[in-house]
């Protein structure tokens, strides 16, 4: 899973980012834990975050990029990872969607805890009351003054960004509202859904390459059709060599009986000749007998 987790102060985006770690066993990418991490291995990008913040400058929006780039290349965020802290604004987001479409990473959610905050000024203050009412110190950024000024700065910087995830078709929103459970299950009801459509489109990709591969062997085989008429050129010359022996042998055959009759007619009139012949001796004979018997 891949994953932006959007909201203001105070909406539960750091307790919903662990336990999605947990669950899913991906990263919190933290931009100020990245950049000191950064700094810390005095990787190029490091260096160059660090004479900016020692000359008390913000960083570069192409610097924090660049870091975010140097750590999605490390092995434990091939799983994938929740981005805490970033983007924060819409120049921001739009260089991290060319930063990922360079990676061929996908984004798969951007999750929305919306929170009604004149409840979360409520939250502060009756926690601030608490806490002093117990004798314990109260840190400097947890106080509803504070609150105030971070949720004017979430609505002018981060707040576009609803908008602009809403048009690309990448915004969830939840209800931050309900109980730290409740906020948890419409989540992973949310991402087991994108879960199953993402198992549909990979299993309709492996049959369509499956179709693609199967065409392809076939193609290289020689279709059906293309082997019939091969054969069949294949076979016409045995086919004519055969068709011209046939005609041979009943030219032959025709040959043989014509010969026959021949033959037969010779020998009936041989026959006949034969017989033509013995009758004339026979009344010759018979002739001589009768004028010997005139003369006796």
């Amino acid at each position: 899973m891949r994953l932006i987790l959007l909201g203001p102060p105070g909406s539960g985006k750091g307790t919903q980012a662990q336990r999605l770690v947990a669950r899913y066993g991906i990263v919190q990418l933290s931009t100020g834990e990245m950049l000191r991490a950064a700094v810390a291995a005095q990787t190029p990008v490091g260096v160059k975050a660090q004479h900016i913040m020692a000359a008390g400058g913000l960083v570069p929006d192409e610097i924090v990029v660049g870091i975010i780039s140097d750590r999605l290349d490390q092995p434990d965020a091939a799983k994938g990872f929740i981005l805490d802290g970033f983007p924060r604004t819409v120049p921001q987001a739009e260089a991290l969607d060319e930063l990922l479409k360079k990676k061929r990473i996908k984004l798969d959610a951007v999750i929305e805890l919306r929170v009604n905050e004149s409840a979360l000024l409520q939250r502060v203050e009756t926690r601030v009351a608490e806490m002093r009412a117990r004798g314990e110190d109260v840190r400097a950024d947890d106080t509803p003054e504070v609150l105030t000024n971070r949720l004017a700065s979430y609505r002018s910087q981060t707040e576009p960004l609803i908008h602009y995830y809403s048009e690309r078709r990448k915004l969830l929103t939840v209800d931050g509202m309900m109980t730290i459970e409740a906020v948890t299950g419409e989540i992973d009801r949310i991402l087991s859904a994108i879960g199953a459509v993402e198992e549909a489109k990979a299993a309709k990709a492996a049959k369509k390459a499956g179709a693609k591969r199967t065409a392809k062997v076939a193609k290289k085989a020689g279709p059906p059709k293309a082997a019939g008429k091969a054969a069949k050129k294949a076979a016409k010359p045995a086919a004519k060599k055969a068709t011209r022996g046939t005609k041979t042998a009943k030219k032959a055959a025709k040959g043989s009986r014509k010969a026959s009759k021949g033959a037969k007619k010779s020998a009936r009139k041989a026959l006949a000749g034969s017989r033509t012949r013995a009758a004339g001796k026979t009344r010759k004979t018979a002739k001589k007998v009768t004028k010997k018997r005139a003369k006796a």
